[in-house]
């Protein structure tokens, strides 16, 4: 098989154009899910929840919140999944993760718990069956056997066993109450008759799918997918998508989530942007150095630096605290942040974008 080489440059663009984030937007939400595969939900929300911050910079303004509800609860076109995140994927995905499911947990700890829990799960594999869908709240605790732990989890029996039996595909998120959610059998919630692709076999469409998503990647994320190569300036081996070689590229500004999975891997995005970042929500604010929730900020084929703002909602504003920048910006690159804030601060609702001086 030829070793691919490629210069810094174009694999950034590699990156930039599987992420959706160059300038052909794709049109519809489920366009958006195909390509990445999934959308990581989390409730953080200082400018706009996660998945829909994705979603938006991809989609644009014609992107809302409702499209994510209508795809996971009306028309089954995507399922929450519960697997170390929480995340929503494509329906028609379901069947390559069904056999890794079924082995669900591998943890010892809980794989013991939960046999030891046997007629709790039968108990609320029975309530659901009769009475589903059901908030957590309205799931007896008939456990045997608490939960432990030193965190928030401890003695949290319940929640526990719902995750765990959503994991295993016995159990299903059928839709949300604002933020809780309602669990129901899974044969109520996914597609009658889904074919359970075998384990090696999908394990292996599940790697090309993710590097279909993230263009190049090292084999450590997406196995053996895709075709060898080497970038410029890097060390050790790479595994590129050769669909996406040699493609035009038209690039576009973008503000993105910090969980976008063109940054999400630290490691390639130094590698490959010479960019550093990390997520600061969890550090005391005093040692901080971009924000509470910085945005990362694309560029064509750079990521140029980070904008910590929150979104306002009481006074109608998106409050820009600071624009970093990684690289002096120029006017032109001056205007399409700008623009993109606007542009964000509408889609939100928010009438008016104010900087901190």
């Amino acid at each position: 098989m030829r070793l691919h080489r490629i210069d810094r440059r174009e694999a950034r663009r590699i990156a930039v154009r599987a992420q959706l984030l160059d300038a052909h937007r794709p049109t519809d939400l489920l366009t958006v899910l195909d390509r990445l595969t999934f959308l990581q939900l989390d409730p953080t929300a200082a400018v706009a929840p996660s998945a829909d911050l994705v979603a938006w910079t991809r989609l644009g303004a014609g992107y809302a919140p409702a499209h994510l509800r209508q795809a996971v609860e009306r028309d089954r076109t995507a399922f929450e999944q519960f697997q170390h995140l929480a995340m929503v994927r494509p329906m028609a995905d379901l069947g390559l993760h069904l056999a890794e499911m079924a082995t669900c947990p591998e943890d010892p700890r809980r794989r013991a718990w939960l046999k030891a829990n046997d007629s709790f799960r039968r108990d609320v594999l029975d309530l659901l069956r009769a009475s589903g869908p059901l908030l957590s709240r309205e799931v007896p605790d008939t456990s045997v056997v608490p939960w432990p732990s030193t965190g928030w989890t401890n003695n949290r029996n319940v929640t526990q066993m719902l995750e765990l039996l959503a994991a295993r595909g016995e159990i299903a998120i059928a839709d949300r109450v604002g933020r809780q959610r309602r669990w129901d059998l899974a044969e109520r919630v996914y597609p009658a008759g889904t074919s359970v692709v075998p384990a090696n076999e999908a394990r292996r469409m599940r790697d090309e799918r993710r590097l279909r998503s993230l263009g190049i990647a090292r084999a450590s994320v997406v196995g053996e997918a895709g075709e060898p190569a080497q970038v410029e300036g890097t060390a050790g081996a790479w595994r590129v998508d050769p669909a996406a070689l040699g493609q035009p590229f038209a690039g576009r500004t973008a503000l993105l989530s910090p969980f976008d999975r063109l940054v999400h891997d630290r490691k390639r995005a130094r590698e490959l942007f010479d960019f550093e970042y990390l997520l600061e929500m969890y550090l005391p604010k005093a040692k901080r150095r971009w924000g509470y929730f910085a945005l990362p900020v694309l560029h064509h084929d750079r990521l140029v630096g980070k904008v910590d703002a929150t979104a306002d909602h009481r006074a109608g504003a998106l409050r820009v605290h600071a624009i970093h920048q990684d690289v002096p910006f120029d006017p032109a690159v001056t205007a399409a942040v700008d623009a993109e804030l606007a542009a964000l601060a509408s889609w939100l609702g928010l009438p008016t974008v104010t900087h901190a001086p």
